[in-house]
């Protein structure tokens, strides 16, 4: 898949827009989830579309055709992070009280009330370590920080 990505990053660079519309719809559900981990279901479709404004106007700027997944993955993570700073202060995990056993919730809405208050960063990496199934390398490259730097996160 990396040669048809490569092929499709040479062609967009070249201002064939059908071949960045062919990128945008192999990554679009991946950068979609990303953004929603970060900043919630109400924002993320609007964040990465914004998100692939910018990458087709920087595109130019991409040396290794190969690399395009990480690089519009960082794009879409930083304009993530930026709105979710914005948006709210962040709250420990400590500080998060575990509900009464009588009144808790169902399982899944706890879980995503704590994720919800996790670092919009710790979101991310979670979200790319079980959902996107990425190794701490492959994530440590999408976000700009170390793989050991994912492994505290």
């Amino acid at each position: 898949m990396s040669d048809r990505v490569a092929e499709l990053v040479l062609g967009a660079q070249g201002g064939d827009r059908r071949a960045f519309a062919s990128l945008v719809e192999l990554h679009w559900p991946m950068l979609v989830r990303l953004a929603r981990s970060v900043v919630g279901d109400a924002e993320a479709e609007d964040l990465a579309q914004e998100a692939l404004v910018v990458a087709w106007r920087k595109l130019g700027g991409l040396s290794d055709a190969t690399r395009f997944p990480s690089w519009v993955t960082r794009i879409v993570f930083r304009r993530s992070l930026r709105r979710a700073r914005r948006r709210r202060p962040e709250v420990a995990l400590a500080a998060v009280e575990e509900p009464a056993s009588d009144s808790a919730p169902a399982e899944g809405i706890w879980v995503w009330q704590v994720l919800a208050r996790l670092a919009p960063r710790q979101r991310a990496v979670l979200h790319m370590t079980v959902l996107e199934g990425m190794s701490d390398s492959e994530i440590g490259a999408a976000l700009g920080i170390s793989a050991s730097s994912v492994r505290v996160h």
